[in-house]
């Protein structure tokens, strides 16, 4: 940094002001380690130098809070302690393994760059950030993380926490969804980033956002930052970060079946091209606009795949549940239908004694239906 200063065409004077603007800001990260030796959590992947380890935790912690997630870690690295395990299990095992963390590309991903791993680096994890970066799923967010946390090599992070920590030190308006603004907090994170210490900045600046500078209501007044903070100076902290886009999103109604004959049901699997691809599920009927029961029976979908059924009895288990997607919110219903005869449509499906569905990989809507199923539908 210090050597890019002095190829500039700038007087003395100049590169003097530069210098100690630059000083300032390492002030910051100062602060930052200072903090984060106080009140960093004990965190398993932070005790490990492994990058596999480090590459998991992150790929979970993308999607989850710690809380949320530090079962699913344990779980995962315990049946994949490594990058062999992971490439040579099934894709249907490591999707089991992930069942109720969402975002399945990112387990199918994680199998991908496994098997590369074995197949372009001989099993061992690259330690340089443009080689991990080839790596399926993994953008420049993991790839700085890995080899920071790691290697100590100085490549800043950006995530959500430590965008919401820069647009408030420096009041920045840009939005972070924005071209502009994802260069210019790459630039801010470079800046404010100790070389040094550059594995345990990142870390530090990623739990000051997690903890203190949180979304909603942040304790300005116990800040370490707060001298140097220019939002809280504007009063107005609740601002920033700005984001010109909400995500738009749109309603989808599905109907599940849960179909039963003496102890035998039918699942199917998702394809391609949608949400949970490869993930089993329920016989499904999917409507263009909210339907009870009798409105079902009406179908198509319906009718040919009951015709034939003999007596039914059918019950209405789970109604209406609200499940938020990324762009979609799904409102599902789940029917769980005893049949007199298999009919020929169930032919297409996938017979399984009901005992045996918590082998399969389900979305986490499934997941959560079987749980309550499991406890006789109880809230």
């Amino acid at each position: 940094m210090f050597a890019l200063i002095n190829e500039l065409r700038v007087s003395k004077l100049q590169k003097q002001d530069i210098l100690t603007q630059m000083e300032n800001e390492l002030e910051v990260s100062h602060i930052l380690l200072a903090w984060y030796k106080t009140n960093k959590r004990m965190l398993p992947w932070r005790e490990s130098s492994d990058p596999y380890i480090i590459w998991i935790s992150e790929i979970i912690l993308q999607q989850t809070r710690v809380a949320q997630g530090m079962d699913y870690f344990y779980r995962f690295t315990e049946r994949f302690p490594d990058v062999a395990s992971l490439a040579a299990a099934e894709e249907d095992e490591v999707l089991k393994y992930w069942q109720g963390l969402g975002y399945y590309s990112r387990a199918r991903n994680l199998h991908a760059a496994a098997k590369s791993i074995m197949d372009r680096f001989g099993g061992v994890f690259p330690g340089e950030y443009k080689e991990i970066l080839s790596l399926k799923g993994i953008g420049e967010y993991t790839a700085a993380a890995i080899v920071s946390f790691v290697w100590n090599k100085p490549y800043p992070v950006v995530d959500g926490n430590v965008y919401r920590v820069l647009s408030r030190l420096y009041a920045v308006d840009t939005p972070i969804d924005s071209t502009q603004g994802k260069k210019q907090f790459a630039e801010l994170a470079a800046l404010v980033m100790n070389p040094k210490y550059a594995g345990t900045h990142n870390q530090a600046v990623m739990e000051f956002g997690a903890l203190q500078c949180v979304p909603q209501n942040p304790d300005c007044e116990v800040c370490p930052l707060k001298e140097r903070c220019m939002a809280y100076a504007s009063g107005n902290v609740q601002a920033f970060p700005v984001k010109q886009n909400k995500t738009k999103t749109r309603p989808r109604y599905f109907h599940y079946l849960y179909i039963i004959y003496k102890r035998q049901t039918w699942l199917s699997r998702r394809g391609k091209k949608d949400i949970w691809e490869g993930l089993y599920e329920f016989p499904l009927i999917e409507t263009a606009e909210p339907m009870d029961f009798a409105g079902l029976q009406q179908t198509e979908a319906y009718r040919k795949l009951f015709d034939g059924a003999g007596r039914m009895n059918v019950s209405v288990d789970m109604s209406e549940v609200k499940h938020v997607l990324s762009h979609q919110v799904l409102y599902t219903t789940f029917y769980r239908v005893e049949i007199e005869k298999v009919t020929d449509a169930l032919n297409s499906y996938l017979a399984v004694p009901y005992e045996d569905i918590e082998r399969y990989a389900v979305p986490r809507l499934v997941h959560i239906y079987l749980e309550k199923l499991n406890g006789n539908l109880s809230e």
